[in-house]
């Protein structure tokens, strides 16, 4: 049977005038290739082997933590190399050949770019055809900002968005834009129409009936993946509320204070990942641009229609420069967390022809490889959490709430009608119409501090333009990359917010893209801007203002979604860059000296098994000292946390993490968070805790540590201690600054989270743990059933280095 696959392969090349030849004499600079992707390559309703196969070589690695090595590469990953051999596939073409490997990526060569674009969207529509039906209706919600519907929850929920003419047209103006972009635009939108036809072909070939994909549809999918994860901001109202009622209970200096505190947006202990400042977003000594809103005046404009999805964020890369590594060329070990799915959000290709030589994962519907490799080059992401949405207040006129102030001209608001979103057994269908300023649509009404009723609106930097980013990722494909300097060339035409991380086999660096406003003096961005037109955005920043770096001194460039480079302000839904990140793990878990893959592989996957907040537990014995112990009880349970060495694993199999550290510490960490923060706090505690969760621990959806009040603990404590602290805090939180009496508020907590776990687990601590099978992997939205042991790591992933380059 080998023999015969290989006679047909051949028989195919023959007859495609050398078109598998011409791929097969594209050199492979790379001296290592592997990746995974989970849980597998088809995500059709049709279980095969590659359903869920790379989600058991991905389950396997996990228990190993450190003890990775080259032949567990072998074994655990599987090979990303360029062509190869497999399974033909006859898709109606003579100019293009498809061969499937045993994991089922299609491996494709074209003998022009338009035939490796159609067998391009033959493939997508093969391997995700299910779940491109579903993003391409849900995405046009993303691009219009529907207040109240989140993309990804309707996504998952089974019901169809129709959309409206109104809706159809903006995303059309979309590809005029593309038209208007010069040679590369032009090429962009004859790459996505040979793609289409592949899409369409293979839906007609099929008989599968469906309404005919369109350059609409590629927009609306680049938008919903764009609002999930290149999008940031927005959370100024609620920001606003906080401040307000803590400048009730502390007054308006000290609310002001605390408010700071929290929002850590320029704290000089926080994680970097590249040396350098990059003066960006920062905070005003004074913001008459800006609107304080009253504690519990807001309003939404409409109601949700379906909870939000949460979100995952375990994206992380670990690029380790020629000098520290073993083999004296850069060492690339990164990849994109897109949340465990299925059918898988990503799917796989290995494209080759009409100039493209690429492979690495492809959103469903649109056409370019967007992570992966070239010949001599690999690239990731990351979230960036740069700052690309605001939110207005427009001060209304004109007697009701849809006349506002706009350059001293009382306007009226427009209506937008979106489409419908259709109903099932148990629901109506649900008409999608908002208002909308020049600044976007209205989600919500509030009062301010000063007894004004104002619209709130949301305005983002790339409404109207998801398509332009194709330009980015199509250089990243035809091999205009050849340096990281022509890297951030292509990076920097990508609109939505990522970090980009590139490696060849001399180099290593990163760039961080986005169009990001520019915003007008004397506003905050962490609250509403007023929206009279006084205080516009002024542009955009120019490429040079973005966070880059190219081979550090440090001989490495690490990132877990944290800060990329310093003074760069955060977006103002993110309030987690203070003095613990969960990067940190990242980097205490690199080998000491030259590092190798299988080396850099094992510390990405012992952080990935690790609990974030043992790293505090010397500190809080250090406090506890400070104090007695309630009781012999709860001395034993400091002195197991002690020896815990912060493992998140069920080794055994019996369904309970292994120490019992992770049982006293999933207790203790709620309860010790809040008594730090609650006695200076008071009330606005609760409020605080509604904008950022006082924790982010392990659960099924894999995500882990990102955000939580880890940060605000350690530097307190610090403080408490009398510790060198940089950028103290200007409020006392634990114990008002008093050492002893945070002691007795600590061991009061720690006490609490004794007699609960003793309630339900019995006296001895020593016997105490923590559920796993609660913490294991599900794939939404349900469809298949198979779980994983928890981690917090990529769904993809590349394990990659090179030995040379193109001449």
């Amino acid at each position: 049977m080998r023999r015969l696959v290989i006679c047909v392969a051949a028989v195919a090349v023959g007859l495609l005038g050398g078109v598998g030849a011409d791929a097969a004499r594209v050199k492979d600079y790379a001296s290592t290739a592997y990746d995974v992707l989970v849980p597998g390559e088809n995500g059709s309703p049709s279980f095969t082997k590659n359903t869920n196969d790379q989600a058991k070589l991905y389950d396997a690695l996990t228990p190993l933590k450190g003890a990775v090595t080259a032949s567990t590469l072998a074994h655990l990953f599987k090979p990303e190399t360029f062509g190869g051999t497999g399974k033909p596939e006859d898709i109606g073409r003579s100019d293009v050949a498809v061969l499937r490997d045993k994991f089922g990526v299609a491996h494709v060569t074209g003998k022009t770019r338009a035939a490796l674009m159609y067998a391009d969207g033959w493939v997508t529509a093969e391997d995700r055809g299910l779940l491109m039906e579903l993003m391409r209706y849900a995405g046009r919600l993303a691009v219009v900002d529907a207040p109240g519907y989140d993309a990804f929850s309707v996504l998952f929920s089974g019901r169809k968005f129709e959309p409206s003419p109104a809706t159809e047209a903006v995303l059309a103006h979309e590809s005029d834009l593309l038209r208007a972009a010069g040679a590369r635009g032009k090429q962009a939108l004859a790459d996505v129409n040979s793609y289409l036809a592949g899409i369409n072909g293979f839906f007609k070939a099929k008989g599968i009936p469906t309404q005919t994909w369109t350059a609409n549809d590629v927009i609306s999918i680049g938008a919903i993946i764009a609002a999930r994860f290149g999008a940031n901001g927005g959370r100024e109202a609620a920001n606003s509320q906080l401040l307000a009622q803590l400048q009730q209970q502390l007054g308006a200096s000290g609310g002001a204070a605390a408010f700071s505190d929290l929002a850590e947006s320029m704290d000089p202990e926080a994680p970097l990942s590249v040396p350098g400042s990059f003066p960006y977003d920062q905070r005003p000594a004074s913001a008459p641009g800006s609107v304080v809103l009253a504690p519990g005046s807001f309003q939404p404009a409409t109601k949700p229609a379906l909870p939000a999805a949460p979100r995952s964020a375990m994206s992380n890369a670990l690029l380790i420069g020629a000098k520290r590594s073993a083999t004296g060329h850069p060492l690339f070990v990164a990849g994109p967390q897109v949340g465990y799915l299925f059918p898988e959000v990503l799917l796989e290709e290995d494209l080759h022809g009409g100039g493209i030589d690429a492979r690495g994962v492809l959103v469903p519907g649109v056409p370019y490889v967007v992570m992966g490799r070239g010949a001599d080059y690999a690239w990731s992401a990351t979230s960036s959490q740069s700052d690309n949405i605001d939110t207005f207040a427009e001060t209304l006129c004109g007697g009701d709430d849809h006349h506002y102030l706009f350059n001293g001209e009382c306007r009226a608001m427009t209506q937008f009608d979106a489409g419908v979103l259709k109903g099932n057994q148990t629901t109506p269908d649900t008409p999608v119409s908002f208002w909308q300023t020049v600044h976007g649509p209205v989600f919500g009404y509030a009062m301010t501090t000063g007894g004004q009723r104002v619209a709130l609106t949301t305005e983002r930097s790339t409404r109207g333009r998801e398509g332009l980013s194709l330009l980015g990722f199509q250089a990243y494909d035809d091999g205009s990359v050849r340096s990281p300097q022509t890297f951030f060339a292509a990076a920097s035409q990508i609109e939505v917010v990522f970090n980009w991380f590139y490696a060849d086999d001399k180099h290593i660096a990163v760039f961080s893209s986005g169009r990001l406003p520019m915003r007008a003096a004397g506003t905050d961005p962490e609250l509403p801007t007023v929206g009279t037109g006084a205080y516009e955005w002024g542009g955009f920043l120019g490429t040079a203002g973005h966070p880059q770096g190219i081979d550090p001194a440090n001989g490495m460039i690490v990132n877990w979604n944290n800060k990329l480079g310093g003074g760069f302000g955060a977006s103002d839904d993110n309030w987690a860059y203070g003095s613990m990140q969960r990067v940190q793990m990242l980097e205490s878990a690199l080998p000491v000296g030259k590092i190798t893959l299988p080396g850099l592989v094992g510390a990405m996957n012992t952080a990935a098994t690790q609990d974030f907040r043992k790293r505090l537990v010397p500190l809080l014995a250090q406090v506890l000292a400070k104090g007695s112990a309630p009781s012999p009880r709860d001395a034993q349970l400091l002195q197991i946390l002690q020896q815990w060495d912060g493992t998140r694993l069920d080794l055994n199999g019996d369904g309970k993490v292994d120490e019992p550290g992770a049982a006293i510490m999933d207790a203790f960490w709620p309860r010790l968070a809040d008594s730090v923060l609650r006695g200076a706090l008071g009330p606005a505690t609760d409020r605080l805790a509604g904008l950022m969760a006082p924790d982010d621990s392990p659960g099924p959806g894999g995500s882990a540590y990102l955000m939580g009040w880890y940060g605000y603990v350690d530097k307190d404590l610090r403080s408490v201690l009398g510790q060198q602290v940089s950028g103290p805090f200007s409020t006392h939180f634990c114990g008002a600054g008093n050492a002893q009496a945070c002691a007795v508020t600590l061991w009061a907590a720690l006490d609490a989270a004794g007699n609960a776990l003793a309630a339900t687990q019995g006296p001895d601590p020593a016997a105490w743990r923590a559920d796993a099978s609660a913490e294991r992997i599900h794939f939404a939205p349900g469809l298949l059933r198979d779980t994983m042991r928890w981690t917090n790591r990529p769904t993809f992933q590349q394990v990659i280095s090179f030995s040379g380059h193109r001449p």
